[in-house]
């Protein structure tokens, strides 16, 4: 199978970097093909601007919307834009890896995502009628290929829990997780978090390894996180809300997971 393996940590010799010299390793011995997006080696430029199109639509006012339309429907994303889409297109799996930063991911991969995800690639795909909102949250370009995130954090796995003082660990990812990598179809696998991440001595460091390389060896066996497509039946359309009579009287982010058991 093919895995594109997004990496963003700015030190090779990190915790970071050694992983993701594994997790290749991992996956080539398996018979994988894989290629990486090193996002600071490869000095990725984060934000979106008037440069990310050869050939502008408008030029008195930048509108990010209309000009990504424009660009990836005619062929004028810039060349780093458009290699990014290239792997993605042929991958049968992403894994994003990354150290959990100020409760997200590092800026450069955001603007990673906020760049490569043009519209007509990864949004604004699909009819909008009073049956279907458009080709996303379980439907989209990136359909029936699966997802992955590898995140550390320098947390204990306590302060991450239900009742830990950062919140829990499914809810701080779920925007990355349902809203990043569902919404363009996705089948996302439940996450690989490394906690307490700069405790990690040799021993730890191997026993990390055993486990993350038995996460990967399931990647497309394993069940993906069980999220509600949208336009399956579970949610009104166009208002998007979760049928009064699928747990009614429930709400927040757990209610879009159909098992409850993530």
């Amino acid at each position: 199978m093919n895995i594109l393996l997004v990496h963003a940590h700015p030190e090779s010799r990190s915790l970071n970097g050694a992983l993701k010299e594994f997790t290749v390793q991992r996956l080539q011995s398996a018979g994988h093909l894989v290629q990486v997006s090193d996002l600071y080696a490869m000095q990725w430029k984060a934000a979106v601007d008037a440069e990310d199109s050869t050939q502008r639509l408008f030029t008195t006012r930048f509108d990010v919307a209309i000009e990504s339309k424009h660009a990836f429907k005619n062929g004028f994303q810039s060349v780093d834009i458009a290699r990014e889409q290239e792997k993605l297109l042929w991958a049968d799996a992403v894994i994003l890896q990354f150290p959990l930063w100020w409760y997200s991911m590092p800026a450069i991969l955001k603007g990673w995502i906020e760049r490569v995800y043009a519209f007509g690639f990864a949004y604004g795909v699909g009819e909008h009628s009073d049956t279907h909102w458009g080709d996303r949250f379980g439907e989209g370009t990136l359909a029936g290929k699966r997802a992955m995130l590898i995140v550390t954090a320098g947390g204990w796995e306590s302060h991450y829990g239900p009742r830990g003082i950062n919140g829990p660990i499914h809810d701080m990812l779920y925007p990355i997780q349902h809203g990043i990598l569902f919404y363009p179809g996705f089948d996302v696998m439940p996450p690989y978090v490394v906690y307490r991440a700069g405790s990690t001595d040799e021993r730890r460091f191997t026993h990390i390894c055993d486990e993350l390389g038995q996460r990967l060896d399931t990647l497309f066996s394993a069940d993906p996180i069980a999220f509600r497509p949208q336009n399956k039946g579970d949610y009104n359309i166009p208002a998007l809300t979760l049928r009064d009579d699928i747990l009614p009287g429930q709400a927040g982010l757990s209610i879009h997971v159909a098992d409850r058991e993530y």
